[in-house]
């Protein structure tokens, strides 16, 4: 509409001319539309069309039928509105957001590395929002580099074109026992092992705690001690160190004071090698070390427990969370998967246990594959069927159905669960499994109504439906509530169909997505 092609205000003369507002009434429509508040916008949808009336009888909306504006074309004004309104913005934010995102842009573009470094920093209090970002390093191919006591920094960094990990989003690890140890770093050189750490830094700056989520996710790696044998030693490390200083504090000779030509440095030396040295034991199994890193890390870095296995999953899934994600940037394709059948593989890495309302059990998983992770909905029957296999930390293969709605993540309903090593097929079902180079071409008809609970449209929407059986799935994607639902049958997409659907429908309710 050529009169709400510039701002709210010229919306604002829609409302007053057509629909009869006052301009105090109009000014609500203009702040509901500022806040995108679509639900305040369908609550006067009917003002605007059919007016208001006070309890005696006095106008106080006159309401466009009133105006000599048709109940169609007022639906049609008032439809336009909504749209404006999802996107349309204030000029002056407008210009705000837009220097914002080029600036962003330019900066991606440009300074990569530095760039996610920043974005990674900026959401360090947010494991979810870490684990994204890094995945998002590892789609531009920049690598992350494991926490290292010699190299990082509190915040993440660039370092040869990687982003090192910053200690600060390491568990248990302050700020300003960092700031400590990049101080005593730059002024004093680089460790040269544990021992020297542990000897250089002020016993205020270490304890249990903080060395040992050091150990786990890899801070010393480069020190030449693997982490169980730094797990199994450390202790013997710091107990030996503080017995040490308590002795020069209280003035006690030292163990070397007597013997000539030994400077200090050769003192400590000597000190290391022969009454704190760290046995060297066999390093943990690599599930263990990398479960141990994701504890204090939120996240695999060195490795993924699933890299083993990356081919095996290629091969014997129809979906993975990258595809997913991928897919999403189609909104209506996306919304189409809804209902498809799917199977993936993945590590359950969260399980959480609910109570029905039937006194059942069901389960609600988080399975990870090597590019994210997905929920999983586990009924009280499927589970009792699986509930050996349905673990924190297996792998396993999940057949299921997509369950997807706008504005949610997707979640999948578990119909069949397999153990990685269970090499037998899946229960063939009579509808197949969403394959994403067979369903690439596949056509869907979206239908939008306004209400679901309008019974006189929906039967004549489904009648006129029948009369076209074929394979196309519909969409019925309703304003009140705000949702999408699946007809229960399928349609043969023609263009008698959607002509037959106009009658009924406006043009702009009805629209056919290329899956």
């Amino acid at each position: 509409m050529e009169i709400i092609s510039k701002s709210y205000l010229s919306l604002l003369e829609v409302v007053r001319e057509l629909g009869g507002y006052s301009y105090g009434r109009s000014d609500l429509v203009r702040r509901a539309m500022g806040k995108k508040k679509m639900d305040v916008m369908e609550e006067e949808r009917q003002y605007f069309i059919h007016g208001k009336t006070d309890e005696n009888g006095n106008i106080e909306i006159a309401g466009c039928v009133r105006n000599g504006v048709d109940e169609q074309t007022a639906n049609k004004i008032f439809d336009d509105m909504i749209d404006f309104a999802k996107y349309a913005f204030n000029k002056s934010h407008a210009a705000a957001y837009g220097v914002i995102a080029y600036e962003t842009a330019y900066l991606k573009a440009h300074y990569p590395v530095e760039f996610m470094a920043a974005l990674i920093t900026s959401v360090m209090g947010n494991t979810d929002k870490v684990v994204e970002y890094i995945r998002e390093c590892n789609a531009l191919n920049i690598k992350v580099l494991k926490p290292d006591i010699n190299k990082s920094f509190a915040k993440f960094s660039v370092e040869d074109n990687n982003i090192r990990f910053g200690l600060a989003a390491v568990k248990n690890v302050g700020v300003n026992i960092i700031n400590n140890i990049v101080i005593e770093r730059e002024q004093n050189g680089e460790f040269t092992d544990f021992i020297n750490l542990i000897k250089r830094l002020d016993s205020k700056d270490i304890n249990k705690r903080v060395i040992e989520s050091l150990i786990k996710c890899g801070g010393f790696d480069e020190m030449g001690y693997n982490r169980a044998s730094l797990m199994m030693g450390y202790e013997k490390v710091l107990e030996s160190v503080s017995l040490e200083r308590k002795k020069n504090i209280k003035g006690q000779i030292s163990l070397f004071d007597g013997l000539d030509g030994l400077g200090q440095n050769e003192e400590i030396d000597r000190f290391e090698n022969s009454t704190t040295s760290i046995a060297s034991i066999q390093e943990f199994e690599e599930r263990e070390k990398l479960a141990l890193e994701k504890e204090v890390l939120g996240m695999y870095v060195s490795g993924h427990p699933l890299s083993e296995y990356e081919k095996e999953l290629e091969t014997r899934t129809s979906l993975n969370t990258k595809k997913l994600n991928e897919v999403k940037e189609n909104l209506d394709k996306y919304l189409a998967m809804d209902q498809e059948n799917v199977i993936i593989g993945g590590m359950i890495s969260n399980k959480r246990i609910q109570t029905t309302k039937r006194n059942e059990i069901m389960a609600f998983l988080e399975v990870e594959d090597l590019y994210g992770s997905i929920e999983v909905i586990v009924f009280p029957r499927t589970l009792q069927q699986y509930n050996t296999i349905v673990n924190e930390e297996n792998i396993v293969y999940i057949k299921g159905r997509l369950s997807i709605q706008e504005e949610e993540n997707a979640k999948i309903i578990a119909q069949e669960i397999k153990d990685i090593s269970d090499k037998t097929p899946f229960i063939e079902n009579k509808k197949k499994i969403y394959n994403r180079q067979l369903n690439e071409n596949r056509e869907n008809l979206f239908i939008k109504i306004d209400d679901i609970n309008d019974k006189e449209k929906l039967e004549r929407i489904e009648n006129i439906l029948k009369l076209y059986p074929g394979n196309e799935q519909v969409f019925l994607c309703t304003t009140v509530p705000k949702k999408k639902y699946r007809w229960n049958g399928n349609v043969t997409i023609s263009k008698v169909l959607v002509d037959n659907l106009k009658q009924i429908l406006n043009e702009n309710c009805i629209k056919i997505v290329t899956q």
